[in-house]
């Protein structure tokens, strides 16, 4: 089920169950049809998501869960397994200019990736910049570009953290 669909479906479950009107509603209430808007990304599974453009930023709390879940101290997290991007510490990559913790084409940090992972492809350089998102679809075949900056924007909106 595409992304957008099944978090909008468990949503709209909880307001009818609750009568507590989630962000769901302003989606509801927007002019576009709400079976466009719902399927703007359907993940492919092919991990090209994983590969370099720019580098995963990984949060402080990004660090604490990964630094955990590999069994290492978050200092020697971020020397052996950090690059720096400015001064913000990235995901290194390997020389195949994928993320360092694709293996076998699957994440092997999973249960605790970076939130920006977990967010893909709904992050804010999205709303900063609306063309970001053809980019992005450049290089993800589970990112629709057949619909319009409004369509994109309004879904991006409701699913950025």
């Amino acid at each position: 089920m595409p992304v957008c669909s099944s978090v909008i479906l468990h949503r709209m479950n909880a307001e009818l169950q609750t009568g507590y009107n989630f962000r769901f509603a302003s989606i509801t209430q927007s002019s576009l049809p709400v079976n466009k808007i719902m399927n703007i990304f359907e993940c492919k599974k092919c991990g090209d998501c994983c590969k370099g453009y720019g580098g995963t930023f990984v949060t402080d709390s990004d660090i604490e869960a990964i630094a955990a879940y590999v069994k290492v101290e978050p200092r020697y997290f971020l020397r052996d397994y950090c690059q720096m991007s400015g001064t913000r510490p990235v995901l290194a990559q390997g020389k195949d200019g994928y993320c360092i913790f694709r293996e076998n084409k699957i994440c092997s940090i999973h249960p605790v990736k970076p939130r920006m992972c977990r967010a893909w492809p709904f992050i804010q350089s999205v709303l900063t910049d609306i063309s970001n998102w053809r980019i992005m679809a450049d290089s993800c075949p589970g990112m629709r570009t057949d619909i319009s900056d409004e369509e994109i924007r309004v879904c991006v909106e409701k699913e950025c953290p």
